[in-house]
């Protein structure tokens, strides 16, 4: 199967990791600049971190996508606000079917946009985390996989067959999810908040306080109300109840939370996300800001935690 990862950053190179694995596979990443130098002399280095192994291996580069080439599978795998530059790029290439990895709220344009069936067009979250170092990936996950499916509608069986085929004799597990428009708004709905006591804490969660950590469960609650407003079908089951006050699941989450602000694997997959994807995040605000605006849903804890952070200029201005 020829496959392009499309985006050499960390979850990219991670998923390139992984479908190299099937030897089977004929895989190709586009990364750009000194970075697809550094891959092209010295291979694709990734320490990964939990497992305490780095790996190297030889992959095919290249840094433009010319309308007449063709993969059997592409997985874009860039932040949702480099997409209305790359959307045209994807468009025209001659592939059809597509999988777009990582935080999008906007799935259902990008369906519309692509002008394909929409049962060619897939919408995936790879619960992998990590950051990118001189000349290699530091790769944070306790057994890596992703949650996929259309952008509101399943897939069709001859996709799940594709998808199944490229990670066959691999470890990476793919969960088959109906509407992926809805679970990716309400994954924007919890770490949102995060992002915002991070940056309140100048990038170091240990600094959270009880009432912080509280606080940031309390907005994604708002969040999805928020949502069900908009006309969003939350799965209540697996967000709304979870983050309830009082609730078990929310036991659940409040021990997750200080998992995540208190060691080193939450730091790699919380904090080092945040600080090194400000303008991801910026992005992801707001459309979450719209759809506020555009329901009138009060929402004090989630304004509460926005006001207290610093302006978004001045932490891209760090960056």
């Amino acid at each position: 199967m020829r496959i392009l990862v499309y985006g050499a950053g960390v979850l990219g190179c991670e998923l390139t990791h992984v479908l190299l694995q099937n030897k089977k596979n004929v895989v190709t990443l586009l990364a750009r600049g000194e970075w697809k130098e550094m891959i092209d002399q010295k291979g694709l280095v990734i320490r990964h971190w939990a497992q305490r192994r780095t790996t190297t291996e030889r992959v095919k580069t290249i840094d433009v996508l010319p309308p007449d080439d063709f993969y059997d599978l592409v997985f874009v795998v860039v932040q949702a606000g480099q997409l209305p530059d790359v959307l045209p790029v994807l468009k025209a290439n001659r592939s059809q079917y597509f999988v777009f990895v990582g935080n999008d709220p906007h799935a259902k344009q990008v369906l519309e946009y692509m002008q394909r069936p929409a049962d060619k067009i897939a919408f995936g979250f790879q619960n992998s985390a990590g950051h990118r170092e001189h000349d290699r990936v530091v790769s944070a996950h306790v057994g890596v996989g992703m949650t996929v499916g259309g952008a509101t509608a399943p897939l069709s069986g001859a996709f799940r067959i594709r998808l199944k085929t490229a990670f066959d004799g691999t470890k990476y597990k793919l969960t088959f999810y109906s509407d992926m428009d809805e679970w990716l708004k309400c994954h924007i709905a919890f770490i949102l908040p995060v992002c915002y006591v991070c940056y309140a804490c100048n990038g170091d969660l240990t600094r959270a306080t009880r009432q912080q950590r509280g606080a940031m469960i309390d907005a994604a609650y708002e969040a999805c109300l928020m949502l069900k407003d908009a006309g969003i079908p939350v799965n209540d089951k697996e967000n709304t109840d979870v983050y309830k006050p009082g609730s078990a699941g929310r036991r659940q989450v409040e021990a997750m939370v200080l998992v995540m602000a208190k060691t080193p694997l939450g730091r790699l997959c919380a904090s080092d996300h945040a600080m090194n994807a400000v303008s991801e995040m910026k992005y992801l605000d707001e459309a979450f800001e719209a759809l506020r605006r555009q329901t009138g849903t009060a929402m004090p804890m989630w304004e509460k935690l926005r006001s207290e952070m610093p302006p978004w200029e001045t932490l891209q201005h760090q960056k």
